[in-house]
């Protein structure tokens, strides 16, 4: 096996699997990311092609911590982090449209947040946002955080202005 890998950080996060248990934890991101310049996000780690990521559940007062899971994300409802900026370009950032959005997810909890749409103008409506990608994952701001959503797990979303 290599022993070659690349540098990570450790980001604190609370992961919600399809059993709708929570669990608090951290992720591990990649220094660079491969899609645009800086390191990458949440975001980028849960949309590469793999269809597992680690996580380390918090050590709950175990000595030496929590083993490292192998969390399929299929599996995963979502995945929630601090606040910070979704989008480090200034002039995208300035470009883009804050919806307020409401989200039902299928452990029937339910998130109220605001989705940053950067669409055309006559494309920005929150149906054009879900449809924009096919990407799995989606991200939501909260007061609580980052919820990066897995939309194979949300069972409907609504506008909220």
């Amino acid at each position: 096996m290599s022993t070659f890998s690349l540098p990570r950080a450790s980001v604190p996060a609370h992961l919600r699997l399809a059993q709708g248990h929570v669990q608090a934890g951290e992720v591990y991101l990649m220094s660079r990311s491969s899609q645009h310049a800086g390191p990458e996000t949440p975001l980028d780690m849960l949309n590469r092609a793999e269809g597992f990521f680690a996580f380390r559940p918090a050590d709950n007062g175990k000595a030496g911590g929590g083993a490292v899971l192998l969390v399929s994300k299929a599996q995963t409802i979502s995945l929630t982090v601090a606040k910070g900026d979704l989008i480090d370009d200034p002039a995208r950032r300035s470009a883009a449209r804050l919806v307020a959005i409401e989200i039902v997810l299928t452990d029937r909890s339910t998130l109220h947040g605001w989705a940053h749409v950067e669409l055309p103008e006559h494309h920005a409506r929150l149906l054009d946002y879900l449809n924009a990608t096919p990407e799995l994952f989606f991200a939501v701001t909260a007061e609580d955080g980052t919820h990066y959503l897995n939309r194979a797990h949300v069972l409907y979303a609504r506008p909220k202005d």
